[in-house]
């Protein structure tokens, strides 16, 4: 306990005569003492911060006038060892007070202070050598804590008193080494890096980094990121470039690579690395690497980097400059157009279409007009899911007033349907033939009126109330006609069925072929069956012209077998239907087919995709989120990099190509087989690399020349146990959940035959990154300099000779949607279920946008019941505007499959709403493969505020709806769109609130007088609590001014309705709650549409409770529930634009060339190992505020 109080009365002691020499030099300042006392008192203080940490603290406490004596002491003496002992003390402060003591000494004036003391001190010839170390080393300390400092040295004229001394001290490094440290923080600054270059500074950095030399590492380390920092400058890299210093650096970088066996001058080996970095942001420093070999020079010492962990960071760099420096190719395509051409009924005046409509002929925008990427690329995305642009106008619209008007559509005959099968096609046929089953003759477009059966929509059913009969004429309630197809008699289209379904053996008989159609010049699946049949044997070539393909034996037996005997008396098909009877109970192939025969595309699609014809189970088992192994990234670039180095052995041949209808199928064995050309498929062009690995590019959408995302295509020809490679290589968004654990899907032929017919997460080796394929400024809104992406993933396929399909997400059609809506009608009790299927209107290319009533029965036809049942509030949902979020149709599939349910909660629901849905808004977009617009080459979600009845009539009549019923005074309660998220986990909302925008817009958010209901967050807490998918932190209640023409937006706005809200589903999987760590199926959407229904049910029970007889005391307990499960610490909650951890390696590969925080970055990404937690794939759970 005394030695205590002696050490405490001892710091006492010691900081008390701190402050008291403290006091001392102050007044020695004020009276012009003789600098001797000075010196002792400085000497003294000196002695004390170099010994006592507390001193050395107290001294840069708050409130402590020490600092400022220090400086004034400095200001006014002209004794030299004053200076130098103030100097040392200063050093002492900052050295080891961090950052704090720097800002400390800067703000109390120190940097201008210590500048007019160099200007001072070069004054004297020669300079003192001591004070010259001591003010530089001060200098390059607090210079980055002083934000003006560069423009303060340049006033004060020390820079070139720095490059000076340099100069004239080459050999003595004590001195130079300091000064190269303020020369860095100098170059901090542009315009005095130019002035440095002029005076010969980068020339002066290659002196002393000079020829290989292990002496005096220390200065080499500085000199290099000095060097590194200078070449930043535009002006000084064409300086480097033009004085040949490109190839120096790699002639320097190879002899530290070959001479630092043990790894320990790593940081040298870096900074040159560095300065190479700095030198290739600009076009001439690219040019001279690649001239001086480069490429090939980083390539082979960084793969032999590769053995030892510690040089990642070297091989990182290395990866991200010869990257940069990869020459930018054009996309391999005649033009990023659509392949595919609809002719619009109205041509748009201004906007993206219209651009794209007054292109001149001539002009090629497939290559950019630059591939200078001098300027940092922004990446800014105009995409749905960032939530950015807050800037808010909440002025009222009045409603717009036009009555909607149908489209009427003249049907067309259609060619032929066609069902692949898995086999193998028959050597020596080349052209476009492919395996397939025809399910549909082509008939002449000239036949007899008799061949034509008209079809009308009966919309007569009994209206819920006599003012939705009103709407129903409003909507177009008419007549239809459609074309129907006739020509093979039933007995030949029963016998063409049977091929797919029975074991046929390997024999020769008359082929079955199907002519094509001449518009689009697309090749057509030709198909012969290989069995002698009687139901066909008479028909022979008269019905069908054209060449055949024999089908394999797996498309004749459907699994793999020795035993092609004709007394096989079940076919494998037939077993497998057995085993999966218990599947998709809204599954009936062959009424897809049938409806498949009126679905209308504009390449006229003749083919069905057999996951589509034979229907997809979720899997019994769990697929979790992929861990993503280390240095995936980089290994892939490498590749590409080693097509540049060894073109020889890139065999660069197209294989597939929707652009060139004559091109030739490759006859060789080992050579894959690809098809898009069926319903939603896309796929435009495939190119095979190296033997096992493909590039494949994919369609724009229609009358658009951009959105490439969504892909669905067929694979064949493979064989087991070969790893493939494929790599899509013009997607265009800045990242995707592909880096963080999601899966492509794969369908396999042969599986599904296995009584396994199910969509499964499949590819190793999965990561996306930006490639060197440039971008066009046409297509890019007029930023020049912008790279596609690739999507890179390798897949081993099970079985040999299969037909497997790859897709972005699980597929769902729009045929599959009115397969799904016609086996609900059929199975449904209209004595308990009212059910009515209309037509909304017909969409440009005359596919029915299908609208659904659902809701109960009235009890009985008693006055009561009939008010009850036409009084009940309605719920509005619609999804898939988007094509490619296949995702909201799997949850409205299960929405819909819910309310359609026996059970009793169901049956509740109904009773209490009246639900109005689109399940399809753009149908043309999902027939046609299309990722994000309709044929009008335009996002139908940013069409609401003014829809064009020609251009958007989907849009157009919905909103019609809704406004009429606003103005029936029958406001729906609820408003939701079904959508997709491609960069975030699980399922969250989007509402509308105009306090919570103010909040998140305004400085002051207590300030806020806005009085407004919050009901429009209870919705989103119920399905918080019962939907495991579901995550409330996700939620966003803000209104951007981006999304003003949005369905949600103008919805709120415009209709009126409180709780409008977007569903957004993950395409990845789920980081929180039952399925954290797992990828998403459809069995999770399935149940999130229900769970959707359920919530509904349970916010009539919360904002009606009278009607339900409900003690008070349950519903407080239920709401407390809902609350007590919403874990949300801020009143309102954001999404973020980036809500992913960065992976280390990312951050060298992704970030453009010339982003200051990309070398901050890259440098302490090479300094640590991640742990086990850093590498966990998940969404960051913070919210941006």
């Amino acid at each position: 306990m005394s030695k205590l109080k002696v050490v405490s009365e001892k710091s006492l002691i010691n900081n008390s005569r701190v402050v008291g020499l403290l006091a001392q030099l102050e007044k020695i300042n004020t009276e012009s003492t003789e600098s001797d006392t000075a010196r002792h008192v400085t000497s003294k203080i000196l002695h004390l911060a170099q010994s006592q940490e507390k001193t050395r603290r107290e001294m840069t406490a708050k409130g402590s006038t020490g600092m400022e004596v220090l400086l004034s002491t400095l200001e006014n003496t002209k004794d030299l060892q004053t200076t130098l002992n103030i100097l040392s003390i200063l050093v002492e402060l900052v050295s080891a007070g961090g950052g704090r003591r720097a800002s400390f000494l800067v703000a109390k004036g120190g940097s201008q202070i210590l500048l007019q003391l160099l200007m001072n001190a070069s004054k004297e010839s020669p300079p003192n050598e001591e004070l010259m170390v001591q003010i530089h080393s001060i200098l390059a300390k607090i210079g980055p804590k002083d934000k003006k400092f560069g423009v303060k040295a340049r006033i004060n004229g020390t820079l070139t008193i720095t490059l000076n001394l340099v100069k004239q001290n080459l050999q003595n490094h004590r001195l130079v080494l300091p000064c190269l440290q303020l020369l860095r923080v100098y170059s901090a600054n542009s315009v005095n890096s130019v002035s440095l270059g002029k005076n010969g500074v980068v020339e002066l950095m290659f002196k002393i980094i000079g020829p290989f030399s292990k002496k005096n590492s220390g200065l080499m380390k500085v000199a290099l990121d000095t060097l590194a920092a200078l070449l930043k400058s535009k002006t000084n890299a064409r300086r480097a470039v033009d004085r040949g210093y490109v190839q120096v650096l790699l002639t320097i970088y190879v002899d530290w690579h070959r001479h630092d066996n043990r790894h320990r001058n790593m940081l040298i080996r870096k900074g040159i690395l560095q300065s190479l970095k700095s030198v290739t942001n600009i076009k001439l420093g690219r040019k001279a690497f690649i001239d001086a070999n480069g490429m090939k020079i980083l390539y082979n010492t960084s793969q032999e980097c590769l053995a030892v962990r510690t040089l990642d960071p070297l091989v990182n760099t290395s990866s991200l400059i010869m990257r940069k420096c990869f020459p930018k190719n054009r996309l391999p395509l005649p033009t990023i157009k659509s392949s595919f051409h609809f002719q619009l009924p109205v041509i748009p005046v201004t906007g993206p279409v219209a651009q794209l409509y007054n292109l001149p002929p001539e002009v090629d925008d497939v290559v950019d007009e630059s591939d200078d990427n001098d300027d940092i690329d922004l990446e800014a995305e105009n995409e749905t899911e960032n939530e950015d642009d807050l800037d808010q106008n909440f002025k009222d619209y009045d409603l717009i007033s036009k009555e909607p008007k149908p489209l009427v559509f003249e049907g067309k005959v259609r060619g032929p349907i066609v069902v692949p099968t898995a086999g193998e096609e028959a050597s020596g046929n080349s052209g476009n033939l492919r395996k397939g089953v025809v399910m549909k003759a082509n008939v002449s477009p000239k036949g007899d009126e008799d061949s034509k059966k008209r079809t009308f929509m009966d919309l007569a059913k009994e209206d819920i109330k006599d003012h939705d009969r009103t709407l129903q004429q409003q909507l177009g309630d008419q007549n239809r006609t459609i074309s129907s197809v006739h020509g093979l008699n039933n007995d030949i289209v029963k016998a063409l069925d049977r091929i797919t379904l029975q074991n046929i053996p390997s024999q020769t008989a008359p082929g079955f072929t199907a002519e094509m159609k001449k518009d689009y010049s697309l090749p057509l699946t030709v198909v012969t069956c290989a069995k002698a049949c009687p139901h066909v044997t008479t028909c022979g070539n008269v019905l069908f012209e054209g060449r055949t393909v024999q089908l394999g034996k797996l498309c004749c037996t459907g699994v793999e077998t020795e035993d092609d005997e004709d007394t096989e008396s079940t076919s494998s098909v037939e077993q497998a239907s057995v085993e999966v009877s218990d599947g998709p109970t809204l599954h009936d192939s062959d009424l897809y087919i049938e409806i498949v025969k009126n679905t209308k595309s504009v390449p006229e699609y003749s083919e069905v995709a057999y996951p589509d014809y034979f229907g997809h189970i979720p899997p019994p088992f769990k697929e979790p989120i992929l861990e993503r192994p280390y240095g995936v990234q980089r290994t892939k670039i490498a590749q590409d990099i080693e097509r540049l180095i060894h073109q020889s052995d890139i065999i660069d041949r197209v294989v597939y190509d929707l652009d060139n209808p004559n091109y030739t199928i490759p006859e060789e064995g080992d050579i894959l087989k690809f098809n898009s050309k069926f319903e939603s498929g896309n796929l435009r062009k495939v190119i095979q690399i190296r033997k096992n690995e493909y590039d494949l590019i994919l369609n724009s959408d229609i009358n658009s020349n951009h959105y490439h995302q969504w892909f669905y295509f067929e694979v064949s020809g493979m064989r087991p146990s070969i790893a493939y490679r494929f790599n899509i290589i013009n997607c265009e968004k800045s990242n995707s959940q592909f880096n963080y654990g999601m899966q492509p899907l794969m369908y396999s032929v042969q599986e599904a035959l296995n009584a396994r017919p199910w969509w499964t997460r499949v590819g190793t080796d999965i990561c996306y990154y930006k490639n060197h394929f440039s971008r066009s400024s046409v297509a890019a809104g007029g930023q020049k300099g912008k790279s596609y992406y690739t999507i890179t993933f390798t897949v081993n396929f099970p079985h040999k000779d299969d037909v497997c399909y790859f897709a972005y997400h699980y597929p769902y059609t729009y045929s599959t949607l009115q397969m799904h809506l016609q086996k609900l009608e059929s199975a449904h009790n209209p004595q308990q279920i009212y059910f009515r299927k209309d037509v909304l209107c017909e969409t440009l290319s005359g596919n029915s946008c299908p609208l659904v009533t659902i809701t109960a029965m009235p009890e009985s036809n008693y006055y009561e019941h009939i008010c009850q049942f036409r009084n009940r509030p309605y719920v509005f949902l619609s999804a898939r505007v988007h094509p490619g979020e296949t995702n909201a149709s799997w949850v409205m599939k299960g929405t819909l499959e819910y309310l359609m349910s026996n059970n009793p909660t169901a049956q509740s629901l109904r009773e209490c709403y009246i639900f109005k849905i689109v399940p399809m808004l753009n149908p043309d977009g999902v027939i046609n493969g299309n990722h994000r617009c309709s044929l009008s080459g335009e996002d139908l979600n940013r069409q609401w505020q003014s829809p064009n009845p020609d251009l958007h009539p989907t849009i157009y009549h919905a909103k019609g709806l809704l406004q009429y019923l606003a103005a029936v005074k029958r406001l729906p309660l609820v408003y939701c769109d079904y959508h997709g998220h491609s960069r975030k986990k699980n399922v969250f909302m989007y509402g509308c609130s105009i306090k919570e925008t103010v909040w998140h817009t305004s400085d002051n958010a207590t300030s806020c007088d806005v009085v407004e209901d919050v009901g429009y967050r209870t919705l989103p807490k119920i399905l918080s609590h019962i939907a495991p998918a579901f995550c409330m932190s996700s939620c966003s209640f803000v209104v951007e001014k981006s999304k003003e023409s949005t369905a949600r937006v103008v919805v709120w706005r415009e209709i009126g309705v409180q709780r409008s809200y977007t569903m957004e589903s993950t395409l990845c999987g789920c980081d929180q709650g039952k399925y954290k760590g797992l990828q998403i199926g459809t069995r999770e959407l399935e149940e999130m549409g229900a769970k959707f229904c359920v919530g509904l049910l349970r916010l009539k029970r919360l904002t009606s409770p009278l009607e339900y007889n409900m003690p008070s005391s349950l519903l407080d307990f239920e709401n407390d529930l809902i609350e007590s499960s919403c874990k949300v610490t801020s009143p309102t909650t954001y999404v973020l634009d980036e809500d992913e951890p960065r992976f280390l390696e990312e951050v060298d590969y992704s970030a453009e060339s010339n982003d200051e925080l990309d070398i901050e970055l890259a440098e302490n990404a090479g300094d640590y190992e991640p742990s086990a937690q850093e590498e966990v794939l998940s969404d960051s759970e913070s919210s941006r505020t």
